[in-house]
């Protein structure tokens, strides 16, 4: 059998009967290509070629972590106790592998039968031996790294999905992939996008019904979102879920499309609409349906969108499909008409509920917006919604229609003035998924306190390499005053909370200097789990929130953890690995939980584990010397404008990096012209995700952008000089 883009560590072989023995001992860090070797490994755990738990028998398996939540329910919930309040200070490190690539790392790892399949950076899948971290085998989709361009979010993904041998994973450049799980080989590939538009994945597959279910991202450069199900045998395609309607004269898709399109106007379709559905879907196998988590606008800004009329179905909505057809069922629409990038793409769980005396089977969501909302899963109809955290956009949910109450100056697009908003567009609470723990009846959830201030763009126009949001983000521009910054990282901040849903009341918060923690696993050992920004994976008493354990990872946490069973000992993993949106987009806010080391790492704890990290020997980059080159300030303001458009959603607010993406202010590139435009223009770093901007951008541009860029590198130095960088 010939394994297409597959590496395995490079190790002694011994090859008996046939049959390809890897002794994983003595393995080299280098990585060796494999063709015409049988399938299958023996792994520490057993071999895993034997037939394997179904999903749909997660409960009868409590020692595997079947599906992205653990079960279909996505509860995020185990029912393990070794590890609970008693043992967890005798919780210590198992096993580590460090990466290869120091971006975000944000994948919920599935462990059956003694085996973890998880992804990392640029959609690369591992099989690991999950009690020893042994590489079974590795593949790399080989994803070119130019798309990166296409992506708001860093080159992110969260994880695969498993069924019955058969592992799949969403590539970011667009491809749904099947693997055998035995040998990691290509079972077959489908593109799920069309190339000529800014469409990624980054979210995790899910599957029921023998389909595979996958969404898309690219909402804010424009495109149409929908979701898409593939047979798991063949790769092929059994129906398409559009979650905007298209253009009218083309005809709409089915009923839902029309009666969709009723809400929306002028040439809604030019952008695509957006309402991409990149991460949370749920599947209940009870009643048949698949719900999906629609995403924001595109543009953000509702009259370049729709005329500024309309609730603009499904933007932001909570849809209920049926999952064999894709026949839309229900809807709920959690910020109608939206204009600030509240998306409902946020970790749904479903369980049921006790409400004023009536068992409920609910849905439940923390989206963007700010509120918390469950719903009745068969019908979609509201029960209730609070705020996690302060909103102002709102002035509460009507308990009537189930509509917000949205407050006029809030419409930035109407008043034409600036709106100073909670939560800002990262959300109240972002992708990191919440836990449900059937328990203790709390929703446990990262939320986060942020702000930002929403201006119209009157002089918007469309651009192939730059977000297309119509909302001027130079308003967000912070003064070069240290005592302004440290006032607005200090009013950034998240914190851990644990929900009641069925009373809508926090019951108790563990709070963070800054926001962008990891998601959350809870146990029936009495345990929260939780890594932190700030570099520490940590344990919480579940009914009081009382820190019982903490462990350094040197480096930022926002994946969340998992557990499961090998041969009676319980693990709890985690990828650890600073990056997504707000490290790389958000400037010195990146830093309100202090400067962080950034390394790509799959870390895993038991209790007595024997293992340990190495010393950590971080050493700060140093600014070069720049300043004997002279600076054009008027030219430095205009290269501003031009940063802000096309670079700093990855190069961070005024060029200040935090470990994911190359810091500016530290790039020797600006002390030549020639070099500086050589990247900038012509791509000469393509090859790492840095496309050259030649088509849409011209020489003055870059060099506005070089001096601007010289100004930051100053006052970076001139704060070292006072101590306060």
């Amino acid at each position: 059998m010939y394994l297409k883009k597959i590496t395995i560590q490079k190790c002694s072989l011994w090859v008996i009967a046939g049959i390809t023995i890897l002794i994983l001992s003595a393995c080299s860090e280098d990585a060796l290509d494999v063709s015409d070797t049988e399938a299958g490994f023996v792994s520490e755990a057993g071999n895993i070629q034997e037939l394997s738990p179904l999903i749909a028998e997660a409960e009868e398996h409590p020692g595997d972590w079947l599906a992205h939540g653990r079960t279909w329910s996505e509860q995020r919930f185990s029912p393990l106790d070794s590890i609970n309040r008693d043992t967890v200070n005798d919780l210590s490190l198992a096993w580590y592998i460090d990466l290869p690539d120091t971006r975000g790392q944000e994948a919920s790892p599935i462990v059956v039968d003694g085996v973890m399949y998880t992804t990392a950076a640029w959609s690369v899948v591992y099989a690991l031996d999950a009690a020893s971290g042994k590489e079974i085998w590795r593949f790399d989709p080989e994803v070119d790294r130019s798309h990166a361009v296409d992506g708001c979010c860093d080159a992110v993904n969260r994880g695969v999905a498993w069924w019955d041998g058969t592992v799949m994973v969403g590539t970011l450049d667009g491809r749904l992939i099947a693997l055998d799980a035995a040998s990691g080989a290509e079972l077959w590939s489908v593109l799920t996008v069309d190339l000529s538009q800014p469409y990624t994945i980054t979210g995790a597959p899910r599957v029921a019904e023998g389909l595979v279910f996958i969404g898309n991202g690219g909402a804010e450069f424009g495109v149409r979102g929908y979701v898409t199900a593939y047979d798991i045998a063949s790769g092929e395609q059994r129906w398409r879920f559009y979650t905007v309607p298209g253009n009218p004269a083309d005809g709409f898709e089915s009923e839902a499309m029309a009666m969709a399109a009723e809400t929306w106007s002028g040439d809604w379709w030019a952008l695509g609409g957006g309402g991409t559905a990149w991460d949370s879907i749920a599947y209940d196998p009870d009643l048949g349906l698949l719900y999906i988590g629609v995403g924001n606008g595109s543009p953000w800004n509702p009259n370049v969108r729709s005329d500024g009329e309309g609730d603009n179905l499904f933007l932001s909505s909570i849809v209920a499909l049926d999952a064999s057809s894709g026949e839309y069922v229900w809807h709920y629409q959690t910020t109608p008409g939206e204009g600030w990038d509240y998306t409902a793409t946020q970790h749904m769980i479903l369980a049921d509920l006790v409400i004023e005396g009536e068992l409920r089977k609910v849905i439940m969501q923390a989206p963007k917006n700010g509120f918390f909302y469950v719903l009745d899963r068969e019908t979609g109809e509201f029960i209730s919604a609070e705020n996690i955290v302060p909103v102002t956009w709102a002035d509460g949910i009507d308990p009537e229609t189930g509509r917000p109450n949205i407050r006029p100056e809030a419409k930035y697009w109407e008043t034409g003035e600036v709106a100073l908003q909670s939560p800002g567009f990262l959300g109240g609470h972002n992708w990191h998924p919440m836990s449900y723990n059937p328990e203790t009846g709390l929703v446990y959830l990262p939320a986060q306190e942020m702000s930002f201030p929403y201006s119209a763009d009157d002089d918007f126009e469309v651009k192939s390499l730059a977000a297309n949001l119509g909302v001027d983000t130079g308003v967000a521009r912070l003064p070069d005053d240290p005592a302004v910054i440290a006032a607005v990282q200090e009013a950034t901040r998240g914190h851990l909370a644990a929900w009641d849903p069925v009373a809508q009341q926090e019951r108790w918060r563990v709070q963070f200097p800054g926001p962008w923690n990891g998601g959350v696993l809870s146990t029936a050992g009495g345990l929260v789990f939780q890594g932190t920004a700030a570099g520490f994976f940590k344990a919480y008493d579940a009914s009081t929130g009382e820190e019982l354990w903490e462990t350094p990872s040197q480096t930022g946490i926002v994946a969340p953890p998992v557990t499961y069973e090998v041969d009676g000992e319980q693990y709890v993993t985690v990828m650890a690995g600073w990056g997504g949106i707000f490290p790389i987009i958000t400037g010195p806010l990146s830093l309100s939980s202090g400067p962080i080391r950034n390394v790509g790492r799959i870390l895993t704890y038991k209790l007595g584990g024997e293992s340990s990290l190495p010393a950590d020997n971080f050493i700060p980059a140093e600014l070069p010397d720049l300043s004997a080159l002279e600076i054009d300030e008027e030219l430095a303001e205009q290269g501003f404008l031009v940063y802000d458009r096309y670079c700093g959603a990855c190069h961070g607010a005024g060029a200040i990096g935090s470990g994911v993406i190359p810091d500016l202010r530290y790039s020797s590139l600006p002390a030549s012209p020639e070099a500086w435009a050589a990247v900038v223009l012509e791509g000469a770093f393509a090859d790492r995700g840095m496309v050259g901007f030649g088509s849409e951008l011209n020489n003055d541009d870059a060099e506005a952008i070089r001096n601007y860029i010289l100004t930051r590198h100053r006052f970076a130095l001139s704060q070292l000089q006072l101590g306060t960088e």
